[in-house]
């Protein structure tokens, strides 16, 4: 069978399902990075979201879409970080167990987020056989169902929420920016967008040492993820067969940043804003530095996806 998306209805039915316990979170705007670059950027924090990231709204809305016997199960994911905290969350929120698999090279601050939420944590090697092996044999011994990071329905619709409320409070949005890895936030965001607004540009982010997502939109194939080189730890996978169908239909152009540019959006919106971000979301304005005036006189959403960065180990 044809596999269906989900629409801009079922977003709007996961936004209603995890209001309860999702932040609404702020938009911030700073005149003197809107100078540098001579548009309007708007920044739609999930910093500020529960967990720390965007990761929260999809697993939020999985989990809550569970029937009463399915969630009696509990729940199962490999993560590098923010999907197994935000499952491990949204799983203690409905009192049900949940199993972690994370690679052991995985920051410790996200390590720490995943057992500090109440996860079961199974730790493997940081390959791809390793994550799936150990996460099948959990799947087999405790009939947990499987939430994956981001190829589901339930989390493209979920993450497509943070796009939807950007929406709804600047309509007039010509252009939105988000960071694409396994691309849930931006097939998400991707079908809320063009949902409300089939006119509005969608324009994804990726570092130029992590450029699958890039080299696929081109090839207009998936291209896996090969040995990736970059900072931006959260954007290391690769597109999955029920994101990238949502990303080549609508998704205009991938932008690749370099890893200085990566660190100069980092440190900027930190003394412009006053937030701490991650590298994986600095990625957005960072395409901006690529070229200046690419987005010249637009007003432009941009997604900062998290804020988890590893304070101890800053990249400047």
């Amino acid at each position: 069978m044809a596999y269906t998306p989900p629409s801009l209805a079922d977003v709007q039915c996961a936004a209603e399902r995890i209001a309860p316990y999702a932040n609404r979170t702020p938009v911030l705007t700073s005149s003197s990075i809107n100078k540098m670059v001579r548009a309007n950027l708007y920044f739609k924090c999930e910093n500020f979201q529960k967990v720390g990231a965007f990761k929260f709204r999809g697993a939020c809305n999985a989990v809550f879409s569970l029937s009463i016997e399915e969630a009696a199960k509990g729940v199962a994911t490999h993560s590098s970080g923010n999907h197994g905290a935000a499952l491990a969350l949204a799983g203690s929120l409905r009192n049900i167990p949940v199993h972690v698999v994370m690679p052991n090279n995985a920051l410790n601050i996200k390590k720490d987020a995943v057992a500090g939420y109440g996860a079961e944590i199974t730790y493997c090697e940081p390959t791809l056989d390793a994550r799936e092996s150990n996460l099948n044999k959990i799947l087999d011994s405790t009939g947990a169902i499987m939430i994956h990071p981001y190829n589901d329905e339930r989390i493209i619709a979920g993450q497509g929420t943070a796009a939807l409320e950007l929406l709804e409070e600047y309509p007039k949005l010509e252009v939105v920016m988000t960071p694409i890895g396994g691309g849930g936030l931006m097939s998400g965001t991707c079908i809320a967008a063009k949902g409300i607004n089939s006119k509005i540009i969608v324009v994804g982010t990726e570092p130029k040492g992590a450029d699958d997502a890039y080299q696929s939109l081109n090839k207009g194939e998936i291209v896996p993820q090969t040995d990736p080189q970059t900072m931006a730890d959260g954007l290391l996978t690769s597109l999955g067969v029920k994101t990238f169908p949502i990303i080549k239909e609508h998704v205009q152009e991938i932008i690749t940043v370099s890893e200085e540019n990566i660190v100069k959006a980092m440190k900027l919106l930190w003394d412009e804003l006053n937030i701490v971000i991650e590298p994986s979301s600095a990625v957005v304005l960072g395409a901006l530095f690529e070229d200046p005036y690419k987005m010249k006189g637009k007003k432009v959403g941009m997604i900062l996806s998290g804020g988890n960065a590893d304070l101890e180990n800053l990249p400047w």
